[in-house]
């Protein structure tokens, strides 16, 4: 039995019907199993459009209210949440997160700020010595084994992409200075005002909702130096695409991965950067705040993801996703898989991806690998025919 189709119709301005249609496409020819694409701009939702299905069987089909695990797209939530407090003067990026989080000075950690955190140059892209993922899911006891790690290089010597602790670095400082864990605060100060469907720490009621990602084939990467930074980091702890479809994903608080939501919320969440601060008129960012996320913080390969990468405090700027490093004034990020929103500031727009395969590119003829930080050929077609839109 499959389920009907969903009774809301998608939004789609006449610029944008060959964008949806090459959505329809993708569905009908398997190259998606179901996704959803947004477009906001200048203060008007212009596309939001959704197809396919939640299941490999084909028997519920994608609804206008479905949501689905969103990986790294997450952290476009917490740091997000982070600058919000920051402009509210609940806390303030530019102070050493020890200010706010006294231990987590140890081991020569005492000058990183959160600014540093926001743009991955911590030193700190994971947990040393290991931890569990058992482990990942204890807030305090991840949160201690976190103060107590030591750098694993110079902090601002060089990016390093904080995969899974992020959320954890920021979070704690969310949490010491407003006595909520960072899902309560992005819920409060950025989904309930704007009106966002996003989620980190989903209820029970939303289960119904959601869309269980679909892995893709195992990748293939060079062999690294088992001593490395990314050795190492990829499996501190190791997290396997599985874990996404548990109970206690859904329920926990890994603020920089097991975020839930569909293209919609992530634009309506996001928009506030392309708008100058204010979006659906709720005022969250300061217009100054929003060229500072436009400021180069480090710039070189992260030691974690092996790819130039220029971040700002918050989102990369420059890189190695073409689509998003376009001429203009635009910042991104995404999620394992193809998960992806951009914000282009000179145009006011936001653009949001977000699907349930999974999918790594690779070199026609070769073994799939990463080769990108984020987003897939899936997301530059849509967001080149975006693009095109607005020039026709």
């Amino acid at each position: 039995m499959t389920t009907a189709p969903s009774r809301r119709a998608p939004l789609v301005d006449p610029r944008f019907t060959e964008v949806d249609a090459l959505l329809q496409r993708n569905v009908a020819d398997g190259v998606e199993l179901g996704a959803s694409l947004c477009v906001i701009r200048e203060g008007e939702v212009v596309l939001d459009t959704w197809a396919g299905w939640t299941d490999r069987e084909h028997t519920i089909a994608w609804q206008h209210d479905t949501i689905t695990p969103m990986w790294s797209t997450s952290k476009t939530l917490v740091n997000l949440a982070v600058w919000v407090l920051h402009d509210d003067g609940v806390l303030d990026v530019d102070r050493p997160v020890a200010h706010y989080w006294p231990e987590f000075a140890q081991h020569g950690k005492a000058d990183v700020t959160v600014l540093d955190v926001l743009a991955h140059t911590s030193g700190v892209p994971a947990w040393s010595p290991a931890i569990g993922i058992d482990d990942l899911y204890d807030w305090e006891r991840s949160t201690a084994d976190l103060a107590a790690s030591a750098p694993w290089f110079a902090p601002r010597s060089a990016p390093g992409y904080q995969l899974l602790n992020q959320g954890h670095l920021l979070g704690e400082v969310m949490r010491r200075t407003t006595g909520l864990l960072p899902g309560d605060v992005i819920a409060q100060r950025i989904a309930a005002p704007l009106g966002a469907d996003v989620h980190i720490g989903l209820s029970p009621a939303d289960d119904v909702r959601v869309a269980p990602v679909v892995p893709p084939r195992l990748i293939e990467l060079d062999p690294l130096d088992p001593e490395s930074v990314a050795s190492r980091a990829l499996v501190r702890p190791f997290v396997h695409v599985r874990e996404s479809s548990t109970e206690r994903w859904r329920r926990g608080q890994i603020p920089a991965a097991n975020g839930h939501g569909n293209a919609r919320g992530v634009a309506v969440a996001q928009a506030v950067i392309s708008h100058g601060g204010e979006f659906g008129g709720h005022r969250l960012l300061r217009t100054a705040t929003i060229e500072r996320l436009l400021t180069p913080h480090v710039s070189g390969v992260d030691l974690v993801l092996g790819l130039p990468l220029t971040f700002g405090p918050g989102w990369a700027l420059a890189g190695s996703l073409p689509s998003a490093t376009a001429p203009g004034r635009r910042c991104y990020w995404g999620g394992l898989g193809g998960s992806v929103v951009v914000n282009d500031i000179d145009t006011g727009t936001t653009v949001a991806y977000v699907m349930n395969r999974m999918r790594f590119e690779h070199p026609v003829g070769g073994t799939p690998r990463v080769t990108r930080p984020c987003g897939d050929s899936r997301f530059d077609a849509y967001l080149a025919a975006i693009d095109a839109a607005w020039k026709d």
